[in-house]
Formats: structure tokens, sequence, C-alpha cells
């Protein structure tokens, strides 16, 4: 008898009392989010990780053998499911990122592993959904649809076409398309990324999406035709009613860096518009986010002080998300017929899961982990990912032009905005002395550098930022560099840049502080350049080391260090740099840095 028929028969009897259930949660609050209702006193029964009964009385399941909670009282709720994210920025392994949520509640995550992708390909991606098939939790993996993120304007160590994205749509764990970061490619009708979203609808599979513009005009107009199911890039509330009126799903980003949700829920607060159609994401989480503050129970409690009832905010992460990626008859809601990813808690307004239940194992209580999770083991090609073909020295770091001693030039800086991914391209004046463009304290002017790390070529490129606030001459390093991942570089003074540099090609990836000279900042991560296979606390402390030596440098941001790896980000406005240069993102071309 076929596993899905053993299934559905095991769910009748024990609904019917003529099996016993595996557990069995009495008394408890329902939280019907595809009612919006909360029922009292409440039995759920579970057989074989799935719900066979909800209603008053589950007497008739509960035989010598059946687990029994008592909720006393509490509300049952539906395992929160993270929308849109990237378990990289995490810094963190699949497992230890599950480690670090699932005790937090979250019971579903769909991943898009572009960050690996950029730097071993498909025998990366290949590698998270592997290991994302043994976690107890639901993970599902978008297959990465930009790879490069934007062609011709950066230099991956991989790349992935409409071929790669076939064969990945047959594997089991593969929920669809990974957001299509290109825009300009779709609405100008790039054959690649049309072939790999018609390919996806084929497959019928979700397509995810990514329009990073403030134009609502035409290109939005030609992006949305091109299939694109949602997107999480809107930072306004015109953004979120846009893509609703045209079919998308809005996914309310809350990250550690990322704070969308605020301006764009008056969608529904105050324009009232159907809540229904929106999601909730955190797209990128800090591991020191994780352990301190938390994963989606975060946003939650987040997006019910900005208005939303919190039955509205749980269907957001909840039935919403199922729908969207077509699978509200596995998830998403308690229900019989679906997995058994319940929470108990005590106060909806003030959000904490105090027993975790996912796939029908009770797998947390009260913050506490009560299962061990799988172990795995990396490849050494996963662990080997940074290669520079020489020591680099101050001279590499130099930011040389042909003008006069003296002379006053026009630079093209990258500014920085705190909590938005955005940057603004700022224009400023700068003093060239003995032909070289420095850094400038006083303007708030740092270098930026990319080091080529996936082929060893040595090339290093420069330009400028902004919006740092650095007050000392200092150096921050980082292989974490969305999407193409080279060695990214911003500092004050060039000794320390290469510094910096070199220490990160020696401990094979990570993020990396110097100051007058000294590492006073490290986070080592071995896998890929971007993951560290240590407990999300023990990377969070040593993370923390990164942040505090920010501090030490004299920036205040918000968690500089993700601004800091955004700022190689080629696809979203307005201006980046990477391996191949300057580049305009509103023009999608490269720029000098000055104009000399």
């Amino acid at each position: 008898m076929p596993a899905s028929i053993k299934l559905t028969q095991a769910l009748v009897d024990v609904a019917m009392g003529r099996a016993p259930a595996d557990l069995v949660i009495r008394n408890g609050k329902w939280v019907s989010v595809q009612s919006g209702e909360i029922i009292p006193n409440t039995d759920i029964a579970i057989v074989q990780g799935h719900i066979a009964f909800v209603g008053r009385d589950a007497s008739q399941t509960i035989g010598k053998k059946t687990k029994v909670i008592d909720a006393n009282g509490k509300y049952l709720v539906p395992g929160l499911l993270d929308a849109h994210m990237h378990v990289e920025s995490g810094m963190l392994t699949v497992t230890e990122f599950v480690r670090a949520v699932a005790v937090r509640g979250t019971t579903g995550l769909f991943i898009d592993p572009h960050e690996i992708a950029n730097v071993f390909g498909l025998k990366g991606v290949k590698l998270m959904v592997d290991e994302a098939q043994k976690q107890p939790i639901h993970v599902w993996v978008q297959m990465p649809s930009c790879v490069p993120s934007a062609p011709g304007l950066e230099t991956p160590g991989a790349s992935i076409g409409p071929k790669e994205v076939a064969e990945a749509l047959t594997w089991p764990g593969i929920i669809g398309l990974g957001e299509m970061m290109n825009f300009p490619g779709v609405f100008m009708g790039d054959k690649k990324m049309l072939a790999e979203m018609a390919l996806t609808h084929a497959a019928g599979k979700t397509v995810g999406g990514h329009y990073a513009s403030p134009d609502l005009g035409l290109p939005f107009h030609g992006y949305v035709a091109g299939g694109a199911e949602d997107d999480h890039e809107g930072t306004r509330v015109e953004d979120a009613i846009a893509r609703v009126r045209q079919g998308m799903k809005p996914m309310l980003r809350y990250g550690s860096a990322w704070f969308d949700v605020a301006a764009q829920v008056k969608a529904i607060t105050e324009k009232k518009l159907d809540a229904r159609r929106f999601l909730l994401c955190t797209d990128d989480s800090h591991a020191g986010t994780l352990t301190q503050e938390g994963h989606m129970d975060r946003v939650l409690r987040h997006a019910i002080s900005e208005g939303l009832n919190p039955m509205t905010a749980l269907q957001m992460m909840t039935i919403n998300t199922a729908e969207h990626f077509g699978l509200s008859k596995e998830i998403g809601m308690i229900a019989p017929g679906r997995w058994g990813d319940i929470l108990l808690v005590e106060d909806l307004m003030n959000f904490k899961a105090e027993t975790v239940i996912a796939k029908g194992v009770a797998l947390a209580e009260k913050g506490e982990l009560q299962i061990k999770l799988p172990a795995v083991k990396y490849p050494k090609w996963a662990t080997r990912s940074v290669k520079v073909k020489r020591k680099l020295t101050a001279e590499d770091f130099a930011l040389r032009t042909r003008a006069a001693h003296g002379s006053e030039l026009e630079a093209h800086v990258i500014g920085v905005i705190e909590n938005q991914a955005p940057t603004r391209h700022l224009k400023m004046k700068v003093i060239v002395e003995e032909g070289q463009v420095h850094a400038d304290l006083k303007k708030d002017l740092a270098k930026i550098a990319i080091v080529e790390r996936h082929k060893g070529t040595g090339k290093v490129t420069l330009g400028l930022i902004s919006g740092f606030g650095f007050t000392r001459q200092c150096a921050v390093a980082s292989t974490v560099a969305h999407d193409s991942h080279h060695l990214l570089v911003v500092g004050t003074d060039d000794a320390s840049m290469a510094l910096a540099a070199n220490e990160l090609a020696k401990c094979g990836g990570g993020q990396v502080v110097v100051l007058n000279g000294e590492v006073v900042g490290l986070v080592e991560l071995p896998i890929a350049g971007l993951m560290s296979n240590e407990r999300a606390e023990v990377v969070a402390q040593k993370a923390t080391t990164v942040l505090e030596g920010f501090k030490m440098c004299g920036s205040e941001l918000n968690n500089p260090n993700m601004q800091l790896s955004l700022s190689a980000l080629v696809v979203i406005p307005e201006l980046r740099i990477s391996d191949r240069g300057l580049v305009d993102v509103t023009q999608f071309d490269f720029i000098d840095v000055l104009d000399d």
C-alpha cells in the first residue's frame, strides 16, 4: 500500500477512535487562521506527524501509548513560516539556523541559497538542499535565478542558467525559483531570465520576485508580466499597493537591517487592502538578531506593534505563505491532514512560543531544544573557497589619478542609507595628493575595494563610500559581499585594508575589523566564505566583536556589517561596486569613480 494511502487510513482511523494517536494536545485555544477565529477548549490529535482531529474532545484518540500534553488554556498557533530568507545571511549552516529559530516557533523556511550559488554554482545549491532535507522542521529551497545577479556587471564564482534551473526543479525540496533580481533583464526581454521563469511556471512552481526600483511605470508592468509572483523589495506603501493590484504578493520585510514593515503595512491598516494577499518575511537575519531578539516571532511582535491585530499578522506568516507556495494542504493551519506544526503560546500580543511541535514531534520547550539535530560533514571543496593570488600590500589599495597635485575632482561615492538596502549616488569634491585620492575622515569618506577571490586573479577594484562614520584609521573586510561574494574591504587607511584582506585569506573567509594595525574583531566563515558550522550563539558572539570593532572605528550604524555586505549588490539602486568597476544601478552601467 502506498505511503499516502496508509497515512490517509491512519488519519481517518484516529479521528474515528478506531486507532490511538501518537500525540494529543488538550484544552487549548485554537487559533484558526483559516476562519479567523479563536476557539476555546480545543483538543488536537496527531498521528504519523500529521493532524487527524481538531475539536472539542479528542478522548477517543487516546490510547495507552499516546503522549498527552495539557495546554492549560494556552493558544494553539500554527507554526510560523518565513516566506523568503537567506540562511547564509545568518552566517550559519542550515542545521545551525534551524537550531536557532525552531525553538522560537519557526517551523517552516523558504530559503533562497543564491549566496552559495554565486560561489559554487549548482553543487552549492545541492549541498543546501541535501542538508535541508534532514531537518526536523520544513525547509524548502528556491532555486537561485540570478547567478550572476547582473550578467556583465560582476564575475561570480559560478553561473546558473535555464539548464541548471530545469535540473533543480526536479529535485525533492525545490519549491520554485528564487528571487528574480535581474529586473531590467525581465522587462527588457532577456531570453535567459524569461526562460527560467517559464520553466518554473511549467513545473507548477512559484517564481520569486525582486523589483528593487521606485519606478512603478512601464518597467514595473513589464516585470510583473514576466511572471514574478511576490516581491520583498518594496519600501513604501505605494509599493505594496501596486504589487497587490497587479496580482503579486507583497512580502513585508523585517530583518536585521531592513525595516520595511512599518511603511507598507499601512496598505492594510489605513488603505484597508485585503491582508490575505500579504506575507511577512525576514530576508536577512544576523546570528545576533536570532539569538538575542528572535526570528519570525520577532517579526510578529513588530507587525502587531505597527497596528496589525494578532490574527491578521499570524495569517500573514502561516496560511498566506502556505497558499502562496501551493502548500496549504500540508502546512499553514491547524487542520486535519496537515503536518502537526503547533505552538503553545500564553500571550498573542507579546508572542513567545513556550512549546514547539513540528512534524508532530515536541522539539522545544521554553526555548530549549529537546531533540538532536543531524550531524553534517562538509566536503573539502566547500571550505577552500577564498583564493587570493598573493599577499596584498597598501599599494594595492591606492586610488590613483592622472590629475595634478592639489587639483579638485568630483567623485562618485556610494552613500549608505541606514536600515535600508538601497544606496545613494553621492557626488563629492576630493583633492588630489601626489597622484592619489585618499580617504577623508572629516567628510566621512572611506575607500571601498573588491578583491577577486574565486579564481585567484589578484585583481583589486577601488571606489569610495560614505555613511559608515569612521573616525579612526581602520578597515573592515568581508567575504560576505552580495551577491558575487568577492573579498570586500572598506577602510580609511590603505595598510589597514591590506591587513584586513590578508587576514581573511588566511582564515578562509569571514569578517574582520582592523584598527591601528591590529585585528579587533573577527568571525571566521570557512564554508564558502559565508557560513560557520558553529552554533548561532558562538557565531553571534564572534560577530559581535566585528560590530564592536565598527563602533571602535567610530561607526554608529545599526548592523553596519550587513550594510557593508550589500555595497557590492549591483541589482539594488543607486550605486554599487563590483569586481569589474563602479556600477550605476539606475542605468545598469559602469561609471568612473573620479571625473578626471
